[in-house]
C-alpha cells in the first residue's frame, strides 16, 4: 500500500486547478511549502499572494477577491486557518456568503512534534457551526486531490480539512468527489462504523479483524461532515442498530456529535465515539500520540465490541 501525505493531494488538486480554472487565486500565510503550495506558485506567480504571517489579513482579501469573480484558495495550519481568524471567517466570509475555499494543512493529533499549540481539535466543530459553510475531511490523498478540485466548482464557503502525515493512499485515482455524498467501502449488518479523515484508513483494519471474529461491519466514509449526508446513515443504521463514529477530532463538535443529533432526533441507538475526550494533544511522534489518546484500531474495535453488546 502506497504511502503519501494528503496535503500533497491538496497541492496536486491545486495545481490542477491552477491550469484548468483561470479564476481559482491562492493565498498562503509562509507556509507555501508544507501546504505543498510551490506548483501552483511557480506556474502561476500573478495568481498566487504570499500574505506572510498575517492569517486574518489573508482572510480578508480572500473575501475581497470573490467580488471580481476569483475563487480564492487560502492555505495555512489548521490552528492558523480556524482558530486564530474565526472572527475574519465569520464576519467576512460566512456571514457574507463568500466564495472563500479555506484550506487547513497540518490538524489534529498527527501533526505530532509540533505540539498541543498546533494540534487543533476544534477546527471541525468550530466551521460546521458557521451558517453556509460546507466542511470537508478526505481521507487520503487521492480523495483530497478529488475535493480540493471539486470545491473551486461549488459557490459558497468551504472548510477543507487535511493533514500532515503519510496515510494509505486506498480511494480510486482520478475519482470524481460529490460533497455531502458518504461513501460505503462495506457492507454489513451487525454495526455501523462512520469514519472520516485520518480514522477511515484505521476504521478498515479494524473492520477486517472484526470480520475474522465473525461480525459483520458497515464501513461508511464520511468525507463530508457538512452538509451531512442524513439519508445514507439512517439507512445503515436502520440495519445494524447501533454506531460507532471516528474522527481525529474532540468528541465534543465533531462527526459524532452530528451524527448524535441526528441519531437522537430521527433514529435513538446506541452510540460510541472513537474521539479525543476533553483534552489538548502534547508534542510526539504521530502514530504514538493516535494509541495515546483513543484513536488506534483497537480502539474502534474495543468500541465496536462494547456498543453492538448495548443493543
Amino acid at each position: 500500500m502506497e504511502l503519501k501525505d494528503t496535503r500533497s493531494g491538496f497541492g496536486a488538486g491545486l495545481s490542477k486547478l491552477g491550469e484548468t480554472n483561470e479564476n481559482v487565486v491562492a493565498l498562503c500565510a509562509d507556509l507555501t511549502g508544507s501546504l505543498k503550495m510551490d506548483d501552483f506558485a511557480k506556474n502561476h506567480p500573478d495568481r498566487f499572494f504570499q500574505v506572510g504571517i498575517a492569517e486574518a489579513n489573508m482572510i480578508g482579501i480572500a473575501a475581497g477577491l470573490t467580488i471580481g469573480g476569483k475563487i480564492p484558495f487560502t492555505g495555512t495550519f489548521a490552528n492558523f486557518s480556524t482558530c486564530r481568524v474565526y472572527d475574519q471567517i465569520r464576519q467576512s466570509v460566512s456571514y457574507s456568503s463568500k466564495n472563500v475555499k479555506i484550506c487547513a494543512s497540518h490538524a489534529g493529533l498527527t501533526l505530532g512534534e509540533d505540539g498541543a499549540t498546533h494540534q487543533t481539535l476544534e477546527d471541525i466543530g468550530l466551521m460546521k457551526m458557521l451558517p453556509e459553510m460546507v466542511v470537508i475531511n478526505p481521507c487520503d490523498y487521492n480523495q483530497t486531490k478529488a475535493a480540493t478540485i471539486a470545491i473551486a466548482d461549488y459557490e459558497g464557503p468551504v472548510y477543507l480539512r487535511f493533514g500532515r502525515p503519510k496515510v494509505p493512499n486506498f480511494t480510486e485515482e482520478n475519482q470524481k468527489f460529490e460533497i455531502g455524498k458518504a461513501i460505503v467501502l462495506e457492507e454489513g449488518t451487525d454495526v455501523s462504523i462512520f469514519a472520516t479523515g485520518h480514522l477511515v484508513w484505521p476504521s478498515i483494519e479494524a473492520s477486517r479483524i472484526l470480520k475474522d471474529e465473525g461480525l459483520s461491519v458497515e464501513l461508511i466514509n464520511i468525507h463530508t461532515i457538512k452538509p451531512l449526508d442524513k439519508e445514507t446513515i439512517l439507512k445503515s443504521v436502520e440495519k445494524t442498530k447501533c454506531v460507532v463514529t471516528a474522527e481525529e477530532h474532540q468528541m465534543n463538535g465533531g462527526l459524532g456529535d452530528s451524527i448524535a443529533q441526528l441519531l437522537c432526533r430521527e433514529k435513538p441507538s446506541p452510540l460510541e465515539m472513537v474521539a479525543v475526550n476533553d483534552t489538548f494533544g502534547e508534542s510526539g511522534p504521530p502514530m504514538k500520540l493516535m494509541e495515546k489518546y483513543g484513536l488506534s484500531k483497537s480502539d474502534i474495535i474495543s468500541s465496536v465490541k462494547k456498543v453492538i453488546n448495548r443493543k
